[in-house]
């Protein structure tokens, strides 16, 4: 094999470790880029890689199983793909739970980046979370993340043996920091509902439900931007959380 068949042969597998992020993970899913530029930004960055570290790409292929190749560099995608797409799922569920609290539940929009509907409010604060993680520099994390997972296993030597446990401790934590997000939002929510469940006790001839709904949606209005706007902290931490455990799911 020639030194332009092996890089090639490397930068199509060393891809397969950065693609998914790209293709299938949030913050990059929200933005309206055609799925083909993310997936030559991937290729892009496989062959930066490549020429960066040639003894730890290049240099590999050669004596290398083209199927194990391919399947433990998947593999990979799917172990650096998925802290992010956990942190953002946390986040779109929580705007879920808001919306059919605050009585929005059959208001789904529909996003033409996935093809699929997404929720309200959860729309609202996944487009917030993109806004800090690009802000704060989280963009550069990764790369340096893609780094580190050259650097601790060169390509071919991804195998199937990944340490679950910083994944489960994110996964028990995810959901709490979103939580945080709205707290105050679904507290106003929570004593409505208890204001409008007194007065269907002692005004049953009043329609309480259709003026609770419309009490929440003031609501939502007025506390909806003021919750975000005190979620600075709680967004840092699911973002560096989510980057924390991709670095641990790192085999090395």
């Amino acid at each position: 094999m020639d030194g332009f068949s092996q890089t090639a042969v490397a930068v199509f597998f060393l891809s397969l470790r950065f693609v998914p992020v790209f293709s299938f993970s949030p913050p990059f899913t929200l933005l309206r880029v055609p799925a083909l530029i993310r997936v030559l930004l991937g290729v892009a960055l496989a062959l930066w890689m490549v020429e960066s570290y040639p003894e730890l790409t290049r240099d590999r292929v050669a004596d290398a199983s083209l199927f194990s190749l391919g399947a433990g560099e998947a593999l990979m995608g799917v172990v650096m793909a998925i802290s992010l797409q956990w942190a953002f799922a946390a986040i779109f569920m929580i705007g879920r739970s808001l919306d059919i609290q605050a009585g929005f539940g059959l208001a789904l929009l529909a996003d033409p980046t996935t093809q699929s509907q997404i929720p309200l409010i959860g729309t609202i604060m996944a487009y917030g979370g993109a806004m800090i993680f690009f802000a704060v520099g989280g963009a550069g994390d990764l790369l340096a993340i893609f780094v580190e997972s050259v650097l601790r296993v060169p390509l071919g030597e991804a195998n199937i043996f990944i340490n679950p446990a910083p994944l489960i401790a994110f996964i028990s934590t995810a959901f709490i920091i979103a939580v945080g997000l709205v707290g105050l939002v679904m507290l106003v929510l929570f004593l409505i509902d208890l204001t409008v469940a007194f007065l269907s006790r002692t005004l049953p001839q009043m329609n309480v439900l259709l003026i609770g709904f419309q009490v929440k949606t003031l609501a939502i209005l007025a506390t909806l931007p003021l919750a975000l706007s005190l979620s600075l902290a709680a967004y840092l931490r699911l973002i560096r959380g989510a980057l924390q455990t991709t670095v641990g799911l790192i085999p090395g």
